[in-house]
């Protein structure tokens, strides 16, 4: 009863409280993880004598702004910048459409062959990008130097993971509203895209943001499959940099910074999709 009484004191929510100790361990451990962002932060706004000099982690002494002008005007970052949104973009869309329709047949239609080809989709988790690379780069020659030659093997990438994801919620989610369609005289392609999509926006947030990042950072395979200047990915582009501003730190530190930003951001705004609908899985029943 004591228990009941401090729940309604608190006006029926339960509070969780940390320790004194435990909050000061958790504030290092926060500074020690933001520390690298500062560091690379300031790190872009300085000069070479700086960097090298006597100040190379504090704060700049003449902030440097024109460093993130020359990596716009000099550098092609925006051309790099380009084409990393419209790949990862096809590739967040590509998988999606074709998880959530693969998961769907897999969990909802009952066929012999279903268990095998999950299966043999999960096989894929276990592949490596070095242990494909010299398949797909054989196999990929038509379309080579071209954006499809990164998005075909992203999309590839990412389809396993994301129908391992889904087949986790959709079989928590009930099957009394998609019966009730099927009674109403609705088409299964209705069914799955007016009602099993919606229901599936937790997890299909997951999926996308967890295939931005595998794809917006992903080097080898960009620096291998692209070779035109134009059509270079962010992390290839600002790899480049090095050589072109070797003695200008201070630019490549701005485009490091510019590259890192979208993933900092994905990360602040939508990451409590993550938690939330990987216990849309956990729980089934």
């Amino acid at each position: 009863m004591q228990g009941v009484k401090k729940f309604r004191k608190h006006g029926g929510q339960l509070k969780n409280r940390t320790s004194p100790a435990m909050a000061v361990f958790l504030f290092i451990v926060s500074l020690i993880q933001l520390f690298p962002l500062y560091w690379m932060f300031t790190f872009s706004l300085k000069d070479n004598k700086e960097i090298f000099g006597a100040n190379p982690m504090g704060i700049p002494q003449r902030f440097m702004w024109d460093n993130y002008q020359k990596i716009f005007t000099k550098a092609s970052m925006g051309t790099y910048l380009f084409n990393s949104v419209l790949i990862t973009g096809v590739t967040i869309a590509a998988t999606l459409l074709l998880a959530a329709m693969a998961t769907y047949a897999i969990v909802r239609m009952k066929w012999k062959l279903s268990k095998l080809v999950y299966t043999v989709f999960l096989v894929g988790m276990m592949l490596s990008v070095q242990a494909v690379m010299l398949p797909l780069y054989v196999n990929l020659q038509p379309i080579l130097s071209t954006h499809w030659a990164l998005i075909l093997p992203y999309t590839a990438f990412a389809f396993p993971q994301a129908v391992l994801l889904m087949t986790g919620a959709l079989e928590a989610l009930p099957k009394e509203m998609e019966e009730a369609a099927f009674i109403d005289g609705a088409s299964i392609y209705r069914i799955f895209y007016v009602i099993i999509l919606p229901m599936l926006a937790p997890i299909l947030s997951t999926v996308a943001i967890l295939t931005f990042l595998s794809s917006w950072n992903e080097y080898m395979l960009a620096l291998v499959f692209i070779s035109s200047d134009k059509l270079k990915t962010v992390t290839v582009g600002v790899n480049d940099m090095v050589g072109k501003y070797s003695t200008k730190w201070g630019v490549i530190g701005a485009g490091l910074t510019v590259a890192t930003l979208p993933t900092l951001l994905m990360y602040a705004f939508l990451s409590k999709n993550i938690t939330n609908s990987l216990a849309m899985g956990a729980v089934k029943g």
